[in-house]
């Protein structure tokens, strides 16, 4: 039997890339089934089985899982800023509130009558999602974002990931955040955060941080 890899490669990056990191997250998810071959946990080709990328509690009704096993690939996320930035969303089943406070604020940034539903919103986010957009990421100035984005944007600018918080930026890695290094206000970057997500923030979605970001 092939060796299994360790760390196992299941840790998401802002990007939406997966990563064998020893590091652990704080939520789990999936992209609607097996990304792994069960014997080896090793990862094959595909990055997505399904338009349904949703982040998880890591503990839910006491369910115990072999992680990598037979079922759908487990991946795991250091914040939910992080799996929002990769383009997941609050899973409907163990985080309802926290689901239905998604779709409140879709629904309003969209001005839409009624709250929209999995499909649409998972359709939506599958065309802007930085691993399976067909169209280049939007680039901008760094002092644009800082001025027009909400708490929670992710961007990539200079090799490494950074996050909006409290107006400013901090530096993301697998581990936590730490302070930014000075970047000029005209630094182009790269928008990760799917613009749907970027709405939802502006409406007020209440997101979750690491505790390293405080």
């Amino acid at each position: 039997m092939p060796a299994r890899p360790s760390p196992l490669q299941n840790r998401v990056a802002p990007d939406g890339t997966l990563h064998g990191v020893a590091a652990r997250g704080t939520l789990m998810g999936n992209r609607g089934g097996r990304l792994h071959d069960p014997a080896s946990g090793r990862l094959g080709r595909a990055r997505w089985t399904s338009r349904r990328w949703i982040a998880c509690v890591l503990c839910f009704n006491h369910r115990q899982r072999n992680v990598m096993g037979v079922g759908y690939t487990e991946l795991f996320f250091l914040d939910e800023v992080t799996a929002l930035c990769a383009g997941h969303r609050p899973c409907f089943e163990c985080r309802r509130a926290d689901a239905r406070a998604f779709q409140a604020a879709w629904q309003e940034t969209c001005g839409l009558e009624r709250p929209p539903g999995a499909d649409a919103m998972d359709s939506a986010l599958h065309a802007q999602r930085a691993v399976s957009a067909t169209t280049s990421l939007p680039v901008t100035a760094l002092n644009d974002i800082l001025r027009t984005c909400p708490d929670g944007t992710m961007v990539r600018a200079k090799s490494g990931f950074f996050a909006k918080r409290n107006g400013g930026l901090i530096a993301w890695d697998f581990a936590g955040y730490r302070p930014a290094p000075e970047l000029d206000a005209a630094t182009p970057v790269e928008v990760l955060t799917p613009a749907a997500v970027i709405g939802v923030l502006s409406a007020g979605y209440p997101l979750g941080w690491h505790q390293s970001a405080d």
